[in-house]
């Protein structure tokens, strides 16, 4: 009998211990939290007034991966004639307005302005960076993002092994400056990596793909490039905007938040998505023409974290 009572009195204060343990361990993570992620203002110029988006379209694009794409731009500034459902892409392009309310400067008013076809491939198919510079100076000269688009089958310099899009600006000219982004098809070269979620990751974990919501994996992939490296020309376009650590690798609000697109993500988990039932494709954001898109989570300067739609 007392030997039955001691073995139970041991069972329940190794109970307690680990009841202990468990209690100060939620204690303790519940204390760390993920540090903020604050965007300096480096005050340097932002754009404002009216901005044209030119679109150099160089390759073989088909007519329905240039819709998918010209209307996902056509998304940021919705009109009376182009409403969106929430959430809308156009609700989470209001997350880089905040930023210019910071710096006191009045949101540039962003209109799709011309379309540049080259598919006959001028530059050749190998492409280095000031190549992309040739480009962009296709679209408007002052006043203008221009947005350069490689096909599927162009190989840009670092493209897949160090980044899947690019945003700078041109020279000061008496002819003026603009400032241009780049976003090549991943579909040929690196789904794997510049396309997920929507392909089967190439490193990490090997978590199913999502269905892509216009049907393209590249496109798809394309949009969420587009997006990330249009809030950085928005909200650091001459490269002495908003930015966290260092001026030659940049933190951005969209780069910062890589890899996160819903709630409760974490590495090779996307997060909670919204789900079409017609289609089964993956997505959080409604835009222009009944479109669906996946965009980033953006680091928002109210709460300096991450910020995803719903």
């Amino acid at each position: 009998m007392a030997s039955s009572f001691s073995s139970t009195a041991a069972s329940l204060l190794v109970c307690a211990m680990l009841l202990q343990t468990c209690i100060a361990t939620r204690r303790l993570t519940a204390l760390v939290q993920d540090p903020p992620m604050t965007m300096e203002y480096h005050k340097g110029a932002l754009l404002t007034g009216r901005i044209a988006i030119n679109l150099v379209w160089y390759g073989d694009f088909t007519a329905a991966q240039r819709a998918a794409l010209t209307d996902f731009l056509a998304s940021l500034s919705p009109t009376t004639t182009t409403p969106q459902p929430s959430p809308s892409v156009a609700t989470w392009f209001s997350t880089a307005h905040k930023y210019y309310t910071t710096s006191k400067t009045p949101f540039p008013t962003l209109s799709i302005n011309a379309h540049v076809l080259d598919a006959s491939y001028s530059l050749g198919k190998h492409l280095k960076e000031p190549d992309l510079l040739t480009l962009a100076a296709r679209g408007g000269r002052r006043r203008a993002i221009n947005v350069v688009l490689t096909a599927a089958d162009v190989a840009v310099a670092g493209f897949c092994s160090s980044r899947c899009g690019s945003h700078g600006a041109s020279p000061r000219s008496r002819a003026g400056r603009f400032a241009y982004v780049w976003v090549g098809n991943p579909a040929a070269q690196c789904p794997g990596q510049c396309a997920w979620p929507f392909h089967q990751p190439q490193y990490g974990p090997q978590t199913a793909p999502l269905g892509p919501p216009n049907g393209d994996v590249g496109v798809d992939g394309m949009v969420v490039s587009l997006a990330s490296m249009l809030v950085g020309a928005v909200t650091n376009p001459f490269g002495n905007g908003f930015f966290q650590g260092p001026k030659d690798a940049p933190l951005e609000a969209a780069t910062a938040c890589a890899g996160v697109y819903g709630k409760r993500a974490y590495p090779g988990f996307p997060g909670e998505l919204l789900v079409d039932p017609a289609t089964g494709a993956s997505y959080n954001a409604n835009g222009a023409r009944g479109r669906k898109y996946l965009v980033p989570a953006l680091v928002d300067p109210d709460t300096s974290a991450c910020s995803t739609l719903g």
